[in-house]
């Protein structure tokens, strides 16, 4: 489905990013698997190209632009093209809004939003060259707002917007920007979640189960295929229904 496709996935260094990374590895894809830290993405590389498939770890701050740009720059010039981002590097630092620190705010806006924003900028360039390209971002059932993240929602809701905007933006330059949602999926972030409030929001959840990290990935699969050419500016909550009752 995505052979030879050069695919960046960001955050790809455990849970729902390494799931997207092994996903489009096994469809043919080349992975670019990127973290801020080697460790994980390595691990993931390596599993990749163990299973016969091709990949490469490439550590950078997705919220730092020379970071970014150098990435963007050795990719293409190993590859001459990039076919795929995905944006999916994002933090949580929880709290109520009375208790949330400046330092707790500016940290996930700068990851989740800042750092979805500066690799789909450098991207275009190449995207529209080759008059083709697929950039599907990350955000969550939280930007529908969620007690405890103001911080979370308001970057969530932020990348929606900038995925409607870019959508349109890039429409006429045959690259596609997507935006998937994901609810509570079984995530080493949501399995230290304490047992019982992993029950209070199961009973939440109208399909009755947790998402698991393959659910989102075959999400991103999708939407990178052509079999989802004539969609754009769209968000795909994979959330087990959550989204509906909310």
């Amino acid at each position: 489905m995505l052979n030879d496709k050069v695919a960046i996935v960001t955050g790809a260094g455990r849970g729902i990013g390494a799931s997207i990374a092994k996903c489009f590895a096994a469809e043919g894809a080349i992975v670019i698997c990127a973290d801020i830290k080697k460790e994980g993405i390595e691990e993931v590389a390596d599993d990749v190209l163990k299973s016969g498939g091709k990949a490469e770890a490439l550590a950078f701050d997705v919220a730092d632009k020379p970071q970014v740009d150098k990435a963007i720059e050795r990719i293409l010039r190993t590859y001459d093209r990039i076919d795929i981002l995905i944006n999916n590097a994002g933090v949580t630092r929880d709290n109520l809004s009375l208790r949330m620190s400046e330092d707790e705010w500016d940290l996930v806006i700068r990851v989740n939003l800042r750092g979805t924003w500066l690799p789909s900028q450098a991207v275009i360039r190449p995207m529209r060259k080759r008059r083709w390209g697929r950039i599907v971002n990350t955000s969550s059932v939280a930007a529908l707002g969620n007690i405890g993240q103001a911080n979370y929602a308001t970057s969530k809701g932020g990348v929606i917007s900038l995925t409607r905007t870019l959508a349109l933006e890039l429409a006429k330059s045959g690259v596609t920007v997507n935006c998937v949602a994901p609810g509570a999926i079984m995530t080493p972030m949501f399995e230290a979640v304490s047992d019982e409030l992993r029950a209070k929001y199961l009973e939440r959840i109208p399909l009755g189960r947790f998402g698991a990290p393959e659910d989102v990935a075959n999400a991103h699969l999708f939407l990178c295929s052509e079999a989802a050419s004539y969609i754009t500016g769209q968000v795909i909550f994979v959330d087990g229904g959550l989204s509906v009752g909310m």
